[in-house]
């Protein structure tokens, strides 16, 4: 299959991008950020778990699903300095990468429904499949930087509570979604980028099109010649000099 046609790679990095960014809502949504594990002595007593996301926290009782306390405005009073960060950079990543994925579907449905021939007004816009997927691939990539960088950042905090508290606090399962859902948008730049680099014809401009331009746009109009410039050298008197002896 051509580089014009809708290539394999292009729809791969297009389903593992769709997957990250419903991997990052579900990351988002969930209240499995942070546990803290609260045990008791008492034999009469069950431990609590507090489940800490970034939205809403709940305290269940051990062998429970239900919570026990249900706090619904607990973004609002968020005092820890990690989730308070990923409240605004997960969303910020999910915008950029759903920005990404509209630019990637742009450049798949210009490659199979826009001719070969672009028009010569437009062959200079930067909405074309080369284009898109070049700045596609950029936004992924930026994507994965804003959520993987405090993702990561939730596991060094969680052993700072741990030192500076007690050692009851863990990360859950929403960081390793957030972690492989930044990989997922790693892995659907690179593809972006291995397709362009192959498919793209260098050292043209980044964000021309795949096809090479017709003749008749590189050609400038016919300027009209005078009188003179028609005549053949035939025709032409040139003077010559000569050296009497």
């Amino acid at each position: 299959m051509g580089c014009r046609d809708v290539h394999a790679a292009t729809v791969l990095a297009f389903l593992s991008g769709t997957a990250s960014v419903a991997g990052l809502l579900a990351a988002v949504l969930l209240p499995n950020w942070r546990q803290m594990r609260l045990c008791t002595f008492n034999k009469n007593e069950r431990n609590v778990t507090v489940y800490t996301g970034l939205w809403i926290k709940c305290a269940r009782f051990d062998g429970s699903r239900d919570c026990v306390i249900y706090d619904p405005q607990w973004y609002t009073a968020v005092d820890q300095l990690d989730l308070r960060v990923l409240q605004f950079a997960l969303p910020l990543s999910m915008l950029t990468a759903v920005s990404a994925l509209f630019l990637c579907l742009i450049g798949m449905c210009n490659t199979a429904f826009v001719s070969t021939v672009p028009n010569a007004k437009l062959a200079k816009c930067l909405v074309n499949s080369a284009g898109c997927h070049l700045v596609a691939g950029l936004l992924f990539l930026l994507a994965c930087a804003i959520c993987l960088t405090p993702s990561i950042w939730v596991i060094f905090y969680n052993n700072y509570l741990n030192r500076k508290y007690e050692p009851i606090f863990s990360f859950d399962i929403s960081v390793f979604i957030a972690i492989a859902s930044a990989g997922g948008l790693f892995f659907t730049s690179i593809m972006l980028f291995l397709w362009y680099c192959a498919c793209k014809s260098l050292p043209s401009p980044f964000w021309q099109p795949l096809y090479s331009h017709p003749p008749s746009m590189h050609s400038y109009g016919s300027q009209p010649y005078s009188a003179r410039s028609r005549l053949s050298a035939m025709d032409i008197d040139i003077p010559v000099v000569t050296h009497a002896t």
